[in-house]
């Protein structure tokens, strides 16, 4: 008998959390938290490196210069967050949504996504240079650059996005669907290899595929 592909359940749309404690502290290098409130915080110039959120909810919080990097949050809901950069590099998120988030400079450098959703919100530059991204989906999102070189791509999907420039250099993409995406210009062309786009995507990359191919567009006589 012929096994069924199973297919892949997505990140999720909401994620359903306990009962949450309110947190009124700040948190702290290599802290553990969990199933905690915290909202309408001021958060600006927190150092948390390796803290470790679980089922938490952060709601309204200022993160301005806020250090959060080789962190972990598991089944995280970051809703209407606000910042003019935010360090989250080398970070692990699972099963984790980000929604309404409006971010000047969102480092994720080296980060692990893993069925993560990227929902609503605008972010003027996302830099997941040399993340890893599975199952991971952008949803109605403004993202003014977004910074992918040598990140490894699987199952990551673009819909109703507006992305200014795409800087794919040295990536490698598994399943990428680019078609529900306004891209302005991408830079690395040739390692959109594995990637989805529509037909009007391809006629507006043709001469960036062109250049990069070598070949001279002449004029008609």
């Amino acid at each position: 008998m012929a096994r069924t592909a199973k297919r892949r359940p997505g990140p999720p749309h909401v994620i359903e959390l306990p009962d949450l404690a309110a947190f009124q502290a700040t948190p702290e290098d290599h802290g553990d938290y969990e199933a905690l409130d915290i909202a309408d915080r001021d958060l600006a110039r927190t150092e948390a490196k390796g803290a470790t959120f679980a089922r938490c909810r952060f709601v309204r919080c200022r993160l301005d210069d806020a250090r959060l990097p080789d962190g972990r949050m598991t089944e995280c809901l970051l809703d209407e967050l606000g910042a003019t950069g935010v360090d989250v590099s080398g970070s692990t998120w699972h099963d984790t949504i980000l929604a309404g988030a409006r971010i000047g400079a969102l480092s994720a450098v080296r980060a692990q996504w893993s069925s993560v959703r990227v929902r609503g919100g605008k972010l003027d530059f996302l830099a997941l240079a040399g993340a890893r991204l599975d199952d991971v989906a952008f949803e109605d999102c403004v993202i003014d650059e977004l910074d992918l070189g040598d990140a490894r791509l699987k199952a990551v999907t673009f819909s109703g996005c507006r992305i200014g420039v795409l800087d794919v250099e040295a990536a490698q993409m598994t399943d990428v669907d680019l078609a529900g995406a306004q891209v302005r210009t991408v830079r690395g062309i040739a390692s959109l290899r594995g990637a989805t786009v529509s037909p009007g995507q391809l006629v507006e990359m043709a001469p960036l595929m062109a250049h990069h191919l070598g070949i001279r567009v002449g004029d008609e006589t």
